[in-house]
This record gives structure tokens, C-alpha cells and sequence, in this order.
């Protein structure tokens, strides 16, 4: 297949009944039956089930089958046969790289471009599961710069991802920023951090206890050494907006999408060669196996490219039938790890000088409107990791956990009312916790975005340009993020991010 291109019946009765032979008066009439003149009773009887029947074989306008469905039958639209692009990944990392394929190619005709999702209903999504913010703080410099390029995304969200004739975006962005509390030990790293942070342009301020207690003077600075404090661009704001704010502009540049799960892959002996100055074989996919939802039924969607957009399972995806198993070692490093959010009310809290504060002890919190409201978390260690085969919340990690670090840094905290709570996945990395970005070194029409764990919603922006850029044009033009790639996971060379929370 040859690729195609490169921060919001209606109406009365009246006037009509006496064309159909009722008397004057009739509208105030109770209802009754009226039968054709001349026409037996059972005869219309017999007209009428016809006439249903009719009805419930064949499809009608606008789709179903007569208001029913026959089992077996798929919802929604169905793949098509053929794409240039499928992005495996309906989350706000798959959208966005669908959005900027288009953007950036530039024609509304020209890629075919489909975006396949298993989960229509978000129910499940770690976008939409998330606490929604974006920092500026991170000790990884293509990280930083990420942030930086979604930030100015964000704050002029209308004039990428406004449609015409629509709302405005309003993605409910808070600005505050986050709270970064070290001790002793920590305290030189930390402030080696700020200085990278610096460099990259970021506006952050290094705070002493004493300047931390005089800012906040709700916070027990027992214990800490030094803290930073992001004075631009860092805040939160709704995921769900984004994501929708994404998908409608892509939908409207002419991109497609499916619900389904892609299960399986074919590759074609023929496509496996082995380049030039190379001993290593690579192979080509050729097409992806789209299996309906409730159903035993597939699509093969022919496809110039593929990108793994699948978040939390996106290792498990290159684990997928009919991908030749020596070309996918090493195994991508990415699993499902479970994550708690809880939300609490507490009165005498912060209030609304709350930032979104991160503990020496990796919990953290943050306002949640100005009502007294606050969600926060922390994550296990590696021995205490949830079972991520469900989304079941245990109460008792909060209780035993979270709680106790919170009120210890928030006097205020020890009285508090728990309200609810939520889990979501991570797609965790497990060799460096940042992003694998780019092509796959074996299939050689395979292009990663995944693995960011935590930090995906707030870098989605740059990631989805970045892939598109490498698509498109064969190169990295906006942001040099080489070092995310592959190779790092062959060569065994971590890119340790800092600022994990």
C-alpha cells in the first residue's frame, strides 16, 4: 500500500389532521384507533407486524437495526481497511500524536491517519485518572524542556486545538506552583537540580526553612533543609478537557478512530532484511489485527506505519501475536503500576495558598478547589506494589501510610475527613522511569511514545509533535529528544529522572 502524504420532525398535528380524514375537533378528541376505509381489521392487524418486522431487518437511517442489536454485532464504526498511520492508543499521547501528524502534514485529504482505542469510555485511562499537573521541575534537561514547550502549548491552547464554529477551550488550568521540600542529605541535589532548571530557563526560587515558614506558615519545616518552589507555568487543570480538546481538533483535520484492541500484527517474510553495514535483521509491519469490542471478530487495517501509543500497555503490545520474537528483545520496560489518589476535607487546612507540595517522604498533596477540598498520594515501594490486575482502592494505605506523612509536615492534617478515592495506572518504566520516544530499532516502521510514568498528561503536547516530527520529516526539528530513544535501553544506559513523583 502506497502512503498518502507527508492552552473552549417536530410540530402540531393541527395542521394536517383533516387531510387525513378526521373531524373538525378531533385534536381535543381522545385518542382512537382509525383503520383504512374498506380494509378488514385483521388485515391492518396483519399490515402492521409486517411493517415491524420490516423494521427490525433492516438497518435504518443514522445506524442500528431497528432499536435492536443483533449479538455479536460490533459498535460503533469499524476499522478501515487501510491506513497510512494507525495509532495504537485513544489516551491524550495517541490524540495528540494523531493531531500534529495532521497539523504538520498540512492537507485535510492527505494522510489517512486512524487512531484505535479499546476503552471508548475512558473508564480506565490513566489521563483522565490523573491529578492533572504540570511542573516545570524536573533534573532531566529533555524533560524540562518538554515542559517548557507544553506550558506555551497550554496558555495558547485556542490557536492549536480551537475548531471553528465551537466553544472555546477552557481547560481550568490553576496556576501554583509545586513545592519541592529536601532534607540534609537530599539538599545538594536538590539545589544542583534548580541550577540545571535555570539554565533551561525555568523561573524557580530556592527557599531556606526560614523563608519556607515565612511563605507558608502552615508547614511543620522540621526536618527539611531546603525546599524549591516553581514560580511560572507549573500548576493543574482538567484532563479530561485536554484530551477531548485534542480528539475534536484531530477528528476535524480528518483523522479517524475505532474502537477496538489490537491483538495481533503481520509481518511478511519478504519485509525482513537486513540493512546495509548491518549484521541485525529488521521487518516491517504490515498490517494490524483490529479485534472488535464484544465480539470474536477482527479487522486487518493494512498500514505504512504504526505508533505504540498504548500507555500502560504498551510492553504488552510488542508481545502481540505475529511479531517475530527475536526482533522484539530487548523486551520494552513498561508495565501497569497502580496508583491511589485520595481526596480529603479539611477546614483548617492550607487553604488557597496551597501549592501542589511534594514531602521529603514522596507524598504529596495540593488544593482541590477552595472549599477546604485537597487530593493527594504517594507511591509504594517496589515490595509494597498493588496488584495492577483491578482498580480497587485499599483504604488502609492511606490510613497507614499517607496520612501519617501528611500530618506530620500539615499540623492541620490531623484532622481531616476522608472523602473519597480513585486509582489509575502509570505506564511505569521500569529501567529509568522517563519515556521511550522514537522508531523501534527492528521494525523499522514502528514509532514509540510510552513509558513516561506519571509525567505523560502534562508532556503529551510535546511528545505528540515530536513523533509526528520524526514521522513526517525523518527528524527531530523542535525539540532534540535523541537520548529518549531505544538505544539507551540496548546499551543499558539510564537516564535517571530526579523529580519521579
Amino acid at each position: 500500500m502506497d502512503p498518502r502524504g507527508d492552552w473552549g420532525l417536530g410540530g402540531s398535528l393541527k395542521g394536517s389532521q383533516r387531510g387525513l380524514g378526521f373531524p373538525e375537533g378531533a385534536a381535543s378528541c381522545a385518542p382512537q384507533t382509525w383503520q383504512p376505509p374498506c380494509v378488514p381489521a385483521d388485515l391492518g392487524q396483519g399490515l402492521g407486524r409486517l411493517v415491524q418486522t420490516l423494521k427490525d431487518q433492516l438497518p435504518v437511517v443514522g445506524g442500528g437495526w431497528g432499536g435492536w442489536t443483533p449479538p455479536g454485532l460490533p459498535s460503533g464504526p469499524r476499522p478501515p481497511e487501510e491506513a497510512d498511520v494507525v495509532v495504537v492508543g485513544g489516551g491524550v499521547v495517541g490524540w495528540s500524536v494523531a493531531f500534529w501528524l495532521k497539523a504538520l502534514e498540512g492537507q485535510r485529504h492527505g494522510m489517512r491517519v486512524l487512531v484505535v482505542e479499546r476503552d471508548p469510555t475512558y473508564s480506565r485511562a490513566s489521563t483522565v485518572l490523573s491529578v492533572g499537573g504540570i511542573r516545570q521541575q524536573f533534573s532531566l534537561p529533555e524533560n524540562i524542556q518538554m515542559s517548557r514547550f507544553s506550558a506555551s502549548f497550554l496558555r495558547n491552547i485556542n490557536e492549536h486545538l480551537g475548531v471553528p464554529n465551537k466553544s472555546p477551550i477552557d481547560i481550568q488550568f490553576q496556576p501554583s506552583g509545586y513545592l519541592f521540600l529536601a532534607p540534609l542529605e537530599h539538599a545538594a541535589g536538590l539545589e544542583a537540580t534548580v541550577q540545571l532548571q535555570r539554565e533551561e530557563g525555568v523561573q524557580v526560587a530556592l527557599l531556606s526553612p526560614t523563608q519556607l515558614k515565612e511563605k507558608f506558615p502552615w508547614i511543620d519545616t522540621e526536618d527539611v533543609a531546603v525546599a524549591s518552589y516553581g514560580l511560572q507555568d507549573e500548576g493543574w487543570f482538567d484532563p479530561w478537557t485536554l484530551l477531548q480538546a485534542f480528539r475534536h481538533k484531530a477528528m476535524s483535520l480528518g483523522v479517524l478512530s475505532c474502537s477496538g484492541e489490537v491483538r495481533g500484527f503481520v509481518t511478511s517474510a519478504k519485509d525482513a532484511m537486513v540493512p546495509q553495514g548491518s549484521s541485525a535483521v529488521t521487518a516491517r509491519i504490515r498490517y494490524v489485527h483490529v479485534h472488535m469490542p464484544d465480539s470474536r471478530e477482527y479487522q486487518p487495517v493494512a498500514c505504512a506505519i504504526v505508533v505504540n501509543a498504548a500507555g500502560a500497555w504498551a510492553g504488552e503490545l510488542l508481545g502481540a501475536a505475529g511479531l517475530p520474537e527475536g526482533l522484539c528483545q530487548p523486551p520494552l520496560p513498561i508495565q501497569p503500576r497502580k496508583r491511589y489518589v485520595f481526596s480529603w476535607h479539611c477546614p483548617d487546612g492550607p487553604g488557597f495558598s496551597c501549592p501542589l507540595l511534594v514531602d521529603t517522604t514522596g507524598a504529596y498533596f495540593r488544593r482541590d478547589g477552595i472549599a477546604g477540598n485537597y487530593l493527594g498520594g504517594m507511591s509504594p515501594t517496589e515490595e509494597e506494589e498493588p496488584d495492577a490486575g483491578d482498580l480497587l482502592v485499599d483504604h488502609n494505605f492511606f490510613q497507614e501510610q499517607v496520612w501519617p506523612r501528611l500530618s506530620r509536615r500539615v499540623p492541620a492534617f490531623s484532622s481531616l475527613c476522608l472523602r473519597s478515592a480513585w486509582s489509575g495506572y502509570y505506564d511505569y518504566n521500569t529501567f529509568d522511569q522517563n519515556g521511550v520516544l522514537g522508531p523501534h530499532p527492528k521494525l523499522n516502521n514502528l514509532f514509540l511514545a510510552a513509558g513516561f510514568s506519571g509525567h505523560g498528561l502534562q508532556h503529551a503536547p510535546a511528545t505528540g509533535r515530536a513523533v509526528a516530527e520524526l514521522v513526517l520529516r525523518g527528524r527531530y526539528e523542535s525539540l532534540d529528544l535523541r537520548r529518549l530513544g531505544w538505544q539507551r535501553l540496548e546499551e543499558g544506559k539510564r537516564l535517571d529522572e530526579k523529580g519521579v513523583v
